[in-house]
């Protein structure tokens, strides 16, 4: 049996990986991976709690982030398919053109 602090430590360094790519990185699609990689590094800690806890609430809420995370990704994919048609470009910092 894998301990549960093995599951935070890996959760807590997908965590980070996803910040530095949401901060660092001037791609929006990999602003929006990394956004992606944040919600399940903490679906994995919900995971690890809800196994070492013996109670299913954990699991509950990874069902919740799940839907919102698909939610997300389609308003997300359509925001950023709009953005290359009408911009040419991935580059982040011509986001705000969106203002006609």
């Amino acid at each position: 049996m894998v301990p549960t602090s093995h599951y935070l430590i890996l959760s807590a360094i997908l965590f980070g990986l996803g910040i530095i790519a949401f901060v660092f990185k001037r791609n929006i699609i990999t602003v929006f991976m990394g956004i992606e990689l944040m919600l399940n590094a903490v679906n994995l800690a919900f995971v690890a709690f809800s196994q070492s806890l013996g109670q299913p609430d954990g699991e509950v809420f990874v069902l919740f982030v799940i839907v919102v995370a698909a939610a997300e990704a389609a308003v997300g994919l359509g925001i950023i398919i709009s953005t290359v048609r009408n911009r040419r470009s991935l580059n982040i910092e011509r986001v705000d053109l969106l203002k006609l």
